[in-house]
């Protein structure tokens, strides 16, 4: 049975960091696409960086030069390290897993929920001005 679970969400205020991870279990396969998207009440999901086997990683415009997305293949888990945070940064942020053996993310060219087949359950960010 497939498993992801998002820790390190909180409150900060604005300018602050946080460091998300994402640990996993019952994923079976070599390699592994992950991913990190974050929801709004209200909205879809929002693709905000993703990173392939070979550590090559793809940001969302509106986190670029402030996150920074890493992946360790042996534990098959990924992290995001959130820094100079803003109030528009607040969300439910979800982490996300595909079997990735030999795509690149930048072959994808996107962060899109429907490439990716396992999802966590979300932990809270929340930036205060």
């Amino acid at each position: 049975e497939e498993e992801l679970v998002e820790s390190g969400g909180g409150s900060v205020q604005t300018g602050g960091s946080l460091s998300l991870t994402c640990a996993t279990s019952g994923l079976i396969y070599n390699g592994y696409c992950m991913a990190w998207f974050r929801q709004t009440t209200g909205k879809g999901r929002e693709g905000v960086a993703a990173i392939d086997r070979f550590g090559n990683a793809l940001y969302a415009d509106p986190v670029k030069g402030r996150f920074t997305i890493t992946q360790d293949n042996d534990k098959k888990m990924t992290t995001l390290q959130m820094n100079t945070l803003q109030p528009e940064d607040t969300a439910t942020y979800y982490c996300a897993a595909e079997e990735c053996l030999v795509t690149t993310i930048q072959a994808l060219g996107r962060i899109d929920e429907a490439d990716f087949a396992y999802w966590g359950q979300g932990t809270q960010v929340t930036v205060s001005s």
